[in-house]
């Protein structure tokens, strides 16, 4: 079970909107000289491991409240989407 002090930081991101989100994300990208990065898992071995991973997933915003814009935006950003995309 995690400590009294992470749930309480797990509860206090939960109130941030997308955009303070992903200006958390920087904050601590840029603080500790670190990237975001998705981990690719180990393959299964031999021919099984041969399937090419998922490229292309569905988002659904399900809510974004008075800032669809903002949301818009960010997730743009965060996907590296342009204004053609």
């Amino acid at each position: 079970m995690a400590s009294e002090k992470i749930t309480k930081f797990v509860e206090d991101i939960k109130t941030l909107s997308v955009l303070e989100l992903s200006e958390l994300v920087d904050a601590i990208q840029e603080e500790f000289g670190v990237t975001a990065m998705v981990a690719a898992a180990p393959a299964a071995g031999g021919a099984a491991g041969a399937e090419a991973a998922k490229t292309e997933f569905d988002v659904i915003l399900a809510s974004f409240g008075d800032a669809k814009m903002a949301v818009i935006k960010v997730a743009k950003e965060v996907l590296g989407l342009g204004l053609c995309s």
